[in-house]
């Protein structure tokens, strides 16, 4: 297969080299949705995907793209995503073998820091953002068709190429409710699910956009939600949910304190009467309740029960005695099994790499937020407030299904990335419309409805 993966890497190459800038991560994506992440090219011990020899052509267009690179602006935002990774690097270099540890965050610089920093030198104006959203909804959401097709008849169409796949395990998913699982080109129904739970809610935000097929967006969302259904997967449905559970919530925004008041005392009031903890209950919702039971266990075991004791600061490591005897006694405290299931995103990443890089991933979200706070101020329309608001619902829906799922890598970890480069770019956006919308105004045109 890797020839195959050379064909495909080579022609969504030329066209990253002809088509125009805004073009350049439809065609990333459209690789990351349809190729699969699991079919690779082995240059030496590292394992090079298709997208990831795509995100090196689009690095090298914008070499020759001197005004893209001369208009980005480094940011807070930049320094945490760099952080983030540093974080990781010297808490490996601490915990881990140092060639297993290099071999891993190279791969993973790919498909974290390459595609944000891809986006922050792209998107530069509004016209390229949207070209970008659009594009993903012809690309992606169809691929929800087949996810159906697999998760009625349990038949993957493209499942004969993981005979090839350069790592994992082959494995059928049981059934749930009645349906099959579909993972389609992804390694994970989580992944897959998780794919349309990322971009649903940003497709509704194209709605009030002038020049939008209104028509077209409701068919991606629909498809979205289609795909959300055939992972049959919790994390996704939880991520989904909460987004739309925020979105619905854009009318009545100026009542956010008194929610927010509402849900801590809620939390509170459970710490106090119950004998478990608050994050036990709205797993009674999942679609499987024995993953339910353990995902509450699991946080019990890493805040309450030791589990972290004496490695907070650094974590376990990649591969490590410690980590794999760490996995086991966890697995032995939460059900009885050999090793714990990392279904939980920050668990995860304390586990790995301690709060070194915890804290820094933190605030790298809490930047990005603080991003989309900055674009929602300064926007003077309706379609752009509300795009703003259906990104937030995406990030927002996300952070809290981290609680029951972690993003696994290939897909799922490049679309996050993808989506909080976006975030940092959203004022710059907002900014230049707002200047068109004003020279507009001035001339006796104003094309939108502008907020009183």
């Amino acid at each position: 297969m890797e020839r195959l993966t050379l064909a495909v890497a080579a022609a969504a190459c030329i066209l990253v080299f002809c088509l125009p800038p805004a073009w350049w991560l439809a065609v990333y994506v459209a690789t990351l949705a349809w190729y699969p992440s699991y079919l690779t090219v082995k240059v030496g011990t590292l394992d090079f995907s298709a997208a990831r020899i795509i995100i090196l052509a689009i690095y090298a267009s914008l070499f020759f793209r001197q005004h893209l690179l001369n208009r980005f602006r480094f940011n807070y935002l930049d320094a945490l995503a760099i952080t983030y990774f540093v974080g990781q690097l010297l808490a490996g270099a601490i915990t881990s073998d140092l060639r297993t540890l290099l071999e891993n965050r190279s791969g993973a610089a790919f498909d974290t820091l390459l595609p944000y920093f891809a986006v922050r030198a792209i998107i530069t104006d509004k016209q390229r953002c949207l070209s970008f959203l659009k594009a993903s909804v012809f690309i992606v959401a169809p691929m929800a068709i087949f996810g159906f097709y697999e998760s009625w008849t349990g038949h993957n169409l493209f499942g004969f190429l993981k005979e090839f796949r350069a790592w994992g395990v082959n494995k059928p998913f049981q059934p749930r409710l009645g349906f099959y699982r579909a993972s389609f080109t992804t390694s994970h129904p989580i992944m897959f699910g998780l794919f349309f739970a990322m971009l649903g809610p940003i497709w509704a935000g194209l709605l009030r956009q002038a020049k939008t097929n209104r028509l077209l967006c409701y068919a991606g969302i629909a498809l979205a939600a289609i795909g959300v259904f055939s992972s049959m997967s919790s994390g996704p449905a939880a991520a989904a949910l909460v987004a739309i559970a925020f979105i619905a919530f854009y009318r009545y925004r100026k009542y956010w304190k008194p929610v927010v008041i509402a849900i801590v005392l809620m939390c509170a009031t459970i710490e106090v009467i119950s004998n478990r903890h608050f994050y036990y209950y709205p797993t009674r919702f999942m679609l499987s309740v024995a993953s339910a039971w353990y995902r509450g266990r699991l946080m019990d075991v890493a805040l309450f029960e030791g589990g972290m004791s004496g490695h907070w600061l650094t974590g376990y490591g990649l591969a490590t005695d410690a980590s794999l005897k760490a996995s086991a006694e966890w697995g032995a405290k939460i059900d009885n099994r050999p090793f714990f299931d990392g279904v939980n995103e920050y668990v995860c990443i304390v586990f790995r790499y301690g709060l070194i890089a915890l804290v820094p991933y933190l605030a790298m979200i809490y930047a990005a937020i603080k991003k989309l706070k900055e674009a929602w101020k300064i926007s003077l329309s309706d379609a752009d407030k509300w795009l703003v608001w259906c990104l937030s619902a995406s990030i927002v829906g996300l952070l809290l299904a981290f609680f029951t799922t972690s993003l696994h890598a290939g897909q799922p970890t490049i679309l996050f990335f993808i989506l909080i480069g976006l975030c940092g770019v959203m004022p710059l956006i907002i900014s230049d419309e707002n200047s068109r919308l004003l020279t507009e105004a001035n001339s006796g045109v104003w094309p939108v409805k502008r907020n009183e």
